[in-house]
């Protein structure tokens, strides 16, 4: 049975989950919504997911087939992150190794760029104009970078997270091909000197 290739992003009421099979016939895709399971199937290819986080609702859930993948938009019962896609019991200190085989049979032996950008995503809290002046009132510059890279494809959504993390935070590139090649180096602001922590 032929394994299919994920990755989610979530907020703080739905699940969005990315299932790349590419030229989809949507009259073949089957996705089903279960409380704590979802299953996707066409034809040969399925992807089963369960325990869920968190309980979804399956009436409000929904997919669309696109030309490279397919997008499932799941509704959570209870609004807050998950950190990642399957679990027993809610933990927001568990880390990506304790999902479940379903998950890690999919992934590559790399690291996993998407899984640490949900985790990061997952712990921040949110940061309002009176604690960041960048932060607009309605968090205008948040709301931003999370729709760039929402909207991104795998490379793209690499290339970001690699960058952000090797960099310290000074370097945002959308090039998985340039940053693909080695360690994305820390650009401090002009005038300003890099310095290691406790250095």
């Amino acid at each position: 049975m032929a394994t299919l290739r994920h990755e989610f992003y979530e907020t703080e009421d739905k699940v969005i989950l990315s299932v790349f099979d590419k030229g989809a016939d949507p009259e073949q895709v089957s996705v089903k919504f279960e409380p704590r399971k979802l299953s996707y199937k066409n034809g040969e290819k399925e992807l089963v997911l369960e325990p869920l986080r968190s309980q979804i609702d399956p009436d409000a859930s929904s997919y669309t087939v696109g030309k490279v993948k397919v997008e499932i938009r799941v509704v959570k019962i209870a609004q807050g992150r998950w950190g990642q896609l399957l679990g027993d019991s809610p933990d927001p200190l568990a880390t990506f190794a304790t999902s479940a085989p379903a998950s890690a049979a999919t992934r590559k032996p790399h690291k996993n760029w998407e899984g640490i950008t949900t985790e990061i995503l997952a712990s921040d809290p949110e940061v309002t104009s009176d604690k960041d002046p960048n932060a607009g009132g309605d968090n205008a510059v948040n709301s931003f970078f999370q729709k760039l890279y929402g909207d991104a494809d795998e490379d793209t959504r690499r290339a970001m997270m690699k960058s952000y993390v090797e960099s310290g935070g000074t370097t945002l590139s959308t090039n998985w091909e340039e940053v693909g090649k080695g360690k994305v180096e820390g650009k401090p602001p002009q005038g300003s000197e890099w310095k290691k922590w406790g250095a």
